[in-house]
């Protein structure tokens, strides 16, 4: 994989996103969850995809080796970030995909600038924060500056869904405490995890004129599945999907994510380029 630094002003001042730039053809830009990174959260997918897409996957504040000034974090500084990966790509239009906090900021990229988007997946994302968010998210912090271990184990049990969670022995549990020990930066996950908690991106979502499809984990306890149903009611023409998962869907069936994922960007794709020219 091949990263890049991209410096991209946000509301604290500089920011250098590593961004992750792979393959070759159409542009797919994939935009991660809570605490995650673009391989952790996109792997299977990128594997799928390199050989037949070129794909961008910034590294949003707060994750991995992006650096900024570390003062609180908008959702404009997101949406920022996002196109100044594309843009330093010499990227036009685009498909987008995002997980969980990253469906949030893709669907506000996707209102922000519809006629860039071809395609618009979101999984597990959400509108407007509500209260049962916020103090889940406000927990999160606590934790994580606590001390992120104790986050990972909670995440075990509230992240993945029952029939998951059922098969698992207690080394796999562990093992997943593990990953995402090494995954997560505590502070900047509590940084993450504090926009969290004032997200509304509503007047977006009018906007959207992408073809989108809206995918819910059936048993999702982190932002339950009244929030996608809300999410896709209030985009123009959007599909709704539920699928027997939790909120960890790319990390509890990897391959089913994956293949919901590129069956609906291939099939846009060649929508796209069935189109007669303008």
């Amino acid at each position: 994989m091949t990263y890049t630094t991209v410096h991209v002003p946000i509301s604290g001042g500089d920011s250098a996103v590593n961004c992750l730039v792979t393959g070759s053809g159409p542009a797919l830009v994939l935009v991660h969850g809570t605490g995650a990174t673009p391989e952790g959260n996109w792997g299977p997918v990128i594997d799928a995809l390199k050989g037949r897409y070129t794909i961008v996957a910034p590294t949003l504040s707060g994750s991995g080796a992006t650096i900024d000034t570390g003062s609180p974090l908008t959702v404009d500084d997101l949406i920022a970030q996002v196109l100044g990966a594309v843009d330093a790509a010499g990227l036009d239009a685009f498909h987008l995909a995002g997980h969980s906090l990253g469906a949030t900021v893709a669907a506000a990229v996707a209102g922000a600038h519809p006629k860039r988007v071809r395609s618009l997946f979101l999984h597990a994302g959400w509108a407007v924060t509500d209260p049962w968010q916020e103090f889940q998210f406000g927990l999160w912090q606590r934790l994580l500056r606590t001390d992120k271990d104790l986050l990972s184990r909670v995440l075990q049990v509230t992240a993945i869904g029952a029939g998951t969670l059922a098969r698992r022995r207690i080394e796999d549990f562990e093992q997943g405490v593990a990953g995402f020990n090494e995954l997560f930066d505590a502070e900047g996950m509590a940084r993450q995890s504090e926009l969290n908690t004032r997200v509304d991106i509503t007047a977006a979502l009018a906007r959207i004129t992408a073809p989108t499809l809206v995918v819910s984990g059936s048993q999702d306890l982190i932002v339950p599945p009244h929030h996608q149903k809300e999410l896709a009611d209030a985009i123009a023409g959007a599909r709704y999907v539920v699928l027997d998962s939790g909120h960890a869907l790319p990390f509890e069936l990897p391959e089913v994510f994956a293949h919901t994922l590129t069956d609906f960007v291939d099939r846009h794709q060649a929508d796209t380029a069935s189109a007669p020219a303008a």
